[in-house]
């Protein structure tokens, strides 16, 4: 029986349609993705003669932002593609792959992202005093994500 390993939150990679390209890998590298959360809206419906409770259902699905941090980069094509979206008010979805790899780069979970485009950019606080990278952070809303198991 072959060793297993589960896979670690630090070891993933991140593919952003039409952002990939062979020189500028560093591009599309970050440090931290977050807000892969998913959670069903409820609608209430009280029913006329029933004291006992109130009747549950189940509504729309929701989900956050999808948030990317990196180092800041110059010159990065990942960050026109915000500014074009920002200053120009010209909006590009694009397919967002967030994959989780295990201890031999292979794929273990993707989650797939539709039809994302730029909402929010950062840039952390600059301090003399610190010997921290500038990191900017990048937020992405999109219409809805899949989860797909890569071992199926």
């Amino acid at each position: 029986m072959a060793d297993y390993y589960p896979p670690v939150g630090f070891h993933f990679r991140v593919n952003i349609e039409g952002l990939e390209t062979d020189t500028n890998e560093k591009d599309i590298g970050f440090q931290e993705v977050s807000g892969i959360n998913a959670s069903v809206g409820e609608y209430t419906f009280e029913e006329g003669g029933e004291n006992r409770f109130i009747h549950r259902l189940p509504e729309r699905i929701s989900y956050e932002n999808l948030i990317l941090k990196r180092g800041v980069l110059h010159g990065s094509k990942l960050i026109e593609w915000f500014r074009n979206a920002v200053e120009s008010y010209r909006f590009e979805p694009k397919g967002v792959l967030v994959t989780l790899l295990n201890n031999e780069h292979e794929p273990v979970e993707s989650w797939t992202f539709i039809n994302a485009y730029p909402v929010k950019w950062s840039v952390s606080n600059f301090d003399a005093q610190s010997n921290e990278l500038a990191v900017e952070t990048i937020e992405l809303a999109y219409q809805y994500f899949r989860r797909m198991d890569n071992n199926e």
